[in-house]
């Protein structure tokens, strides 16, 4: 019980930095732009994403052709110079557009399962208060290396984004990490 209500204050406590994050200071928007026109974009999508839902790489290549070392080389040839954009794309109308409520519940659960988890780990470590801490940080630090690192260096994207995703995760995990290292700590 007190691993869960650690990692369920944790929870709280990181959901509410996100608020914060996103709200109050611009570390939520780091990296990300407005396209200047949409209209076009969207019906040069529409076009193009013809296979549906997902993530698109543009310019991309079918992965069944990769071994073909022709394909490749009049690819590569090809796009050398070109710009690239990693489109995340839904072809249905967006609900966050009109109701935050159910983007914010899963937020919700996803950073009290976050919290869960830290608390579980830290609660295994029989170290200090601030031992605690450091390693709920280490942990925000791990997730970004895990995630945002390779997406940045595969992906291109940009560098203040991938800096504002370490100060979202890493700084939110050491933020979190306090509450949950002292409700572990209580009664020792």
């Amino acid at each position: 019980m007190r691993i869960f209500v650690a990692g369920l204050i944790g929870g709280i406590v990181l959901f509410l930095w996100g608020v914060v994050a996103h709200v109050v200071l611009p570390i939520g928007e780091m990296g990300m732009k407005v396209a200047s026109n949409q209209d076009s974009a969207m019906t040069a999508l529409r076009a193009s994403t013809d296979k549906g839902a997902g993530v698109y790489m543009i310019p991309g290549m079918d992965p069944a052709m990769w071994q073909d070392k022709e394909a490749m080389n009049a690819f590569t040839t090809k796009y050398k110079d070109a710009p690239s954009a990693f489109v995340v794309w839904d072809p249905t109308p967006n609900q966050n557009l009109q109701t935050m409520g159910p983007a914010l519940t899963k937020q919700f659960v996803n950073d009290v399962l976050i919290g869960l988890l830290a608390a579980w780990i830290l609660a295994m470590a029989p170290v200090s208060f601030g031992r605690r801490v450091l390693m709920g940080g280490v942990l925000g630090v791990l997730a970004w290396l895990a995630t945002s690192v390779p997406y940045w260096n595969w992906y291109r994207f940009p560098m203040d984004f991938t800096v504002g995703a370490l100060l979202d995760s890493g700084l939110g995990l050491l933020i979190a990490s306090a509450p949950i290292a002292w409700w572990l700590g209580r009664g020792r």
